[in-house]
């Protein structure tokens, strides 16, 4: 049997046949089992929670089109809404720098994580090397550690190394991650053996069957690694502030600092720089959405 042909077969994404479809449309009835009072409930309750997630949004949104003599009259319609917040917080915050700057290091941080996750996660689900195992738990020890504690270090060696205010000084101490190597490790190793084996016998080495067998059945793990990496470090703030000192070259998020305190007496500057900000991880998330839900509910569900 052909690398192919068991590849199409190994498809985790195929939608389920036959006695399975039957069992998971009676899990789904099960699931959705409560009506009634019980129903009504379940929704007032998610409709709370709901407007409570989606309340401070809705505030900055408002404030982002209120003239600044309206933003602190706690109305919850819009009066007299206007979009010369968002252009002046466009043209004196340079949001337009500071937006491509957070672009720059988002990508180049979701590609190295991307391909370094793929590679140490191959290494630690297949291939057999002295110290695999206690290699792995160093690695995953390392998400006990927070990243604050690790930033005078990190401060010092992108010193060293001349990274200060330059993009790769923002992006290089993100470009490996432990619980990207940990998804992909976990995905690699619910792909049957015989794939392995098939490969090995087309001729296939370890960067073939990686390239022509397991990106292609690990890709919805794959999309929502990326995602995560992505807006991960298009929010990060605390490192940008320590390792750029010059304005242009702060990502957008360190940069609604300076247009917070260029504009003391306008909340509201703040709150249109706020929503800028916002619109690429909404557009993010609006198209990777179904990656995104795959990748994490992939492996959850058996049988």
């Amino acid at each position: 049997m052909s690398v192919e042909s068991m590849v199409q077969n190994a498809d985790p994404t195929a939608p389920p046949t036959g006695t399975s479809a039957i069992l998971a449309a009676g899990r789904a009835r099960a699931w959705d089992e409560p009506r009634g009072i019980r129903r009504v409930l379940r929704y007032a309750l998610l409709v709370v929670i709901a407007a409570a997630v989606l309340f401070p949004v809705y505030t900055t949104v408002l404030a982002a089109f209120s003239p600044s003599d309206r933003v602190l009259d706690r109305r919850l319609i819009p009066g007299e809404p206007t979009f010369g917040v968002i252009a002046k917080a466009w043209t004196e915050g340079r949001l337009g720098r500071y937006l491509w700057n957070s672009f720059l290091v988002a990508m180049l941080v979701t590609i190295a994580q991307v391909v370094t996750s793929m590679l140490s996660g191959y290494a630690f689900a297949h291939l057999r090397f002295p110290g695999r195992r206690v290699g792995f738990a160093l690695f995953l020890s390392t998400l006990l550690v927070p990243f604050e504690a690790t930033v005078v270090v990190n401060l010092d060696t992108i010193e060293w190394l001349g990274g200060i205010n330059t993009i790769r000084g923002l992006a290089l101490p993100f470009m490996a991650s432990a619980v990207g190597t940990f998804l992909i490790r976990q995905a690699l190793l619910t792909l049957p053996s015989e794939l392995r084996d098939a490969a090995r016998v087309d001729g296939l080495g370890h960067i073939g069957y990686l390239r022509h067998v397991a990106i292609p059945l690990v890709r919805p793990t794959l999309g929502a690694l990326a995602l995560f990496s992505f807006l991960a470090s298009w929010n990060q703030y605390l490192w940008p502030s320590q390792v750029v000192t010059r304005d242009d070259q702060h990502t957008v998020q360190s940069g609604l600092r300076l247009l917070g305190k260029s504009g003391l007496n306008e909340p509201n500057l703040v709150m249109a720089g706020t929503v800028i900000a916002a619109v690429p991880i909404v557009i993010a998330l609006v198209l990777f959405q179904r990656q995104l839900v795959r990748g994490l509910t992939a492996g959850a569900v058996k049988g």
